[in-house]
């Protein structure tokens, strides 16, 4: 399985984080974004919101890809958080949410962004994987699991 080092950098990686809700959460989310691709974060907040109320991106087993598509982006662009305390996510199997990989894609990345959402997914569903970076000690860990 390739590794998913051409999604995410070491500084889009946060470990712990401590949100009291998923609104809060999105807003961190947005603040990485802005940060890591260079965009605005209320628009982050905003296209992760428009997707969520489609359906949630929370898939199961406490882990969820909220994911959207934005003007401005060069390339598909991720960010991963370890909560701290999991959080209400209304995920489909009503289990709350400690593990998060968020997706930023150009506007006009259709294929390319449900190719990375896929590829995402399929790392995510490993079980044992999941384990790792819930154990994983920092965020420099974390990345080493991604770009193993």
């Amino acid at each position: 399985m390739t590794n998913l080092s051409h999604l995410i950098e070491p500084g889009a990686i946060a470990a712990d984080l401590a949100v009291p809700n998923k609104k809060s959460l999105f807003q961190q989310l947005g603040q990485i974004g802005a940060r890591v691709a260079g965009v605005d974060a209320r628009l982050v907040v905003e296209r992760l919101s428009e997707r969520e109320r489609l359906g949630s991106t929370g898939f199961g087993a406490g882990v969820a890809i909220p994911h959207g598509k934005l003007d401005g982006l060069a390339a598909v662009t991720g960010a991963f958080v370890r909560l701290e305390k999991p959080v209400d996510y209304q995920a489909i199997d009503d289990l709350p949410v400690d593990l998060v990989f968020m997706l930023l894609s150009p506007t006009g990345a259709g294929a390319d962004h449900l190719k990375a959402l896929a590829q995402v997914s399929r790392w995510l569903r490993d079980q044992a994987f999941v384990a790792k970076l819930r154990g994983a000690g920092s965020p420099d860990a974390l990345y080493a699991l991604f770009a193993a």
